[in-house]
Formats: C-alpha cells, structure tokens, sequence
C-alpha cells in the first residue's frame, strides 16, 4: 500500500484540484519520447496525444512542454550520445525540433485539433515586453482551440540564458498561462522516499510542505538523452506550488489516470500565491554571478521593508559580472539574503559604494541615478524568515 510522508495510508478517491482542472500544462521529458539509440519513439507520442485528447474533450485546455528536440536529433546526425559542445547540441535541436513537432501535428491531427510551435527562451518569461507578447500568443493559441507546443528554443540560447531543463521552464509556462495544474511525465511514476529500487522504499503520495521531503533521498541524475533528474522535477514543483499551482509527477505510462484525477504518482500541493514570474526564475533558476556584501542597516531595508539595495548600504564587492546579471546580496556575516539582477557592472561597482543616489547622480550623472539592485528585480531566499518573504 502507498503511503504519505507521515505513514498514514494514502486516501481513496479522485483528486479534485486535478480532476477539475481547467487548464493544464502537461510536461514530458525526453526519455519518455525517444528509444535507446536516442530516435523518437513513435508510439509513445501517439499514446500520450491520446491522452491529452481526453482531457480536451472533456472541456480543459492543454499546454504542451515537450523535451526531447535534441534526442530527436541525434540518430539523423549519427550520434551516439547527447554531446556536451552547446554547437552540436544546437544543430541536433535544429533538427530534431521539425521531427518533434511533425509527429505532433500528426498524431493530434487524428484527433481534430491542431497544434502550434512555441519556442521560448529565458528572455521571453523575464522581460516585461517579451513575457506579455509569449502570454498574449499562447492565450491566442488557446482561444482558437490550438494545442501549444512548448519547448526552449535550444537552436539559439546560450549556456549563460537557459533554462537549465524543462523542468522548470514548464513551471514557468503554468505560471505564464495562468494555469490550474501542472502534470510532469517522465520515466519514473512517483516520488519515493529513498531509491525507488531498494527494498522498502515507498512512495510518497503528497507533499504539502516542505517539512515533508526532509529525509527523502532524491537522486540527481537524469536519462542519457535529457538533461533533468528527480532533484530539477521536486525543484520545478516548488516554483509551480510556491506561485499557488498543484503538481503531479508521475510517468508517462500513467498519464491518463494521472490527469483524470486517480491517486497516482505524487501530488504537490499548493503551497503560495501568484508572484511575478521574474521573481520566481530568479529564485529557483539562476545562480549569482557574484556577490555584494550589505551591512546591517541595508539587510533589514531588502528584508523587512522590501526596499530597493543602493549603494550606501554596501559594503562589498565580489566576482565578475555585468549589469543585467543575477547577484547573490550577503549580510555582514556571510549569509545569503537575497538574489537580484544587478544595474551595474563589478569594475563599476566600488566607487559607488558608500555613496548616498543624490550623490551618484551629482558625481557620475542621471544614469548613476537609480538602485544598484532594484526591489522589483530581486527576491528573497530560503532561510529568510517565513513572514518576510
């Protein structure tokens, strides 16, 4: 018998935060789409159209984030494996994405529903004029009874603007598209509390909380051919839940049981509200390309009033980086308190510290005139206390 975190017995019945779901982001990964040698399994597309079919007819809308360009790619070019150049997993997207996208529209074509390719990079979800123009379009896609298909635009984006996996890119969309429910599919059909092939682990029915994964053993490894593992899945969960929208992880096999509502897989329940979703990525999906050090006076302004972080209230320089970076913002005894994408370059950074906005602007000019990190390009992180954040 499955069981919770907690050992009760999971309950009987449907799930009906997912059941009655309205719209849907459904994301599969790449080893559930493609065989050994890295082509595309054929049938498996066919089955999982089949599926999100079903949830159309009975009245919901679906978002499509599917991996699998790159695998798609690497039979056609005779390789053997996913390679490490950023050129050559490129080329294999450019053309692994056309075969993708073409047994889609087939297999959807069955069912009467036509798809539309959406291909997105880390600006599209983060700048304000490019997040509304990818909203606006997939809400067009799903006002015209279009099935978007999601993926990173991997033929164009550089090793320093991904999205890492998409994982979290599909978090990010559920957050874009306003979204009920996000379903991820992979080859595993749950979160377990250890390694899923040693004896007597077990699965994890729910998480409400993040009390509920301490102690859970999770791998970090993911397929041959994809990029993610279980750690960037729980990681995508908690961006989707923490900005109010449920997850069920589950595999691909159990797709149709999984987004009618049966107690399969892993629920993640919400656990927040909707934030800006430039506040999310920088949370959940960048790393600081180095750091300022704040004394006390400016933590208590980023932390308690949510103010903006000048350059009087540093301290401290540290890494190489440009302005429109993401930064990490360290208190005076070393722990991190906040993320932001900085206005500044590091060369310039120093002689501003210290100095009060007026002064800058007296000194160096109008362009000096404004936050070396400003609070709507900066959120805190964990460790912070709860009522803060």
């Amino acid at each position: 018998m499955s069981t919770g975190v907690n050992g009760q017995s999971a309950a009987t019945g449907l799930r009906e935060v997912v059941a009655g779901a309205r719209r849907v982001v459904v994301k599969i990964g790449s080893s559930s789409l493609t065989t050994p040698d890295g082509g595309l399994a054929t049938d498996r597309i066919a089955a999982l159209v089949d599926e999100l079919a079903q949830v159309r007819e009975r009245g919901a809308e679906v978002v499509l984030v599917s991996s699998g360009a790159i695998a798609a790619g690497l039979a056609p070019l005779g390789l053997s494996s996913r390679p490490r150049a950023l050129a050559l997993q490129q080329a294999a997207a450019s053309v692994g994405q056309g075969l993708l996208v073409h047994h889609y529209q087939q297999h959807f074509a069955r069912h009467a529903i036509t798809t539309g390719q959406v291909l997105l990079t880390v600006d599209d979800v983060i700048r304000r004029g490019s997040y509304r123009n990818a909203h606006q379009t997939i809400s067009a896609l799903l006002d015209l009874g279009v099935v978007p298909v999601v993926n990173e635009n991997d033929t164009v984006a550089t090793s320093e603007i991904r999205f890492g996996d998409n994982d979290r890119l599909a978090a990010l969309v559920a957050h874009l598209v306003h979204a009920d429910l996000l379903v991820l599919l992979s080859d595993v059909d749950a979160l377990y509390d250890g390694p899923p092939s040693r004896e007597g682990t077990r699965r994890i029915t729910d998480v409400r909380s993040a009390a509920d994964l301490e102690g859970v053993e999770i791998g970090s490894v993911g397929s041959a051919v994809g990029t993610g593992g279980m750690v960037t899945k729980v990681e995508a969960a908690q961006i989707s839940t923490g900005a109010g929208i449920p997850v069920v992880l589950t595999s691909a096999d159990q797709a149709g049981p999984a987004l009618a509502g049966a107690e399969v897989g892993t629920l993640f329940h919400a656990t927040g509200r909707r934030r800006p979703i430039r506040q999310l990525w920088l949370a959940h999906a960048t790393e600081g390309k180095g750091s300022l050090v704040l004394d006390a006076g400016a933590v208590r302004a980023v932390v308690e009033r949510g103010a903006s972080l000048l350059a009087a209230g540093v301290t401290g320089v540290e890494g190489a980086f440009v302005a429109g970076d993401p930064i990490d913002l360290v208190g005076p005894e070393g722990n991190v308190v906040a993320r932001g994408l900085v206005n500044f370059d590091a060369g310039e950074i120093p002689g501003l510290l210290g100095r009060s906005t007026s002064e800058l602007k007296e000194v160096f000019g109008d362009a000096y005139d404004r936050a070396l990190v400003h609070r709507d390009d900066l959120v805190l992180v964990a460790g912070v206390p709860a009522h803060l954040t």
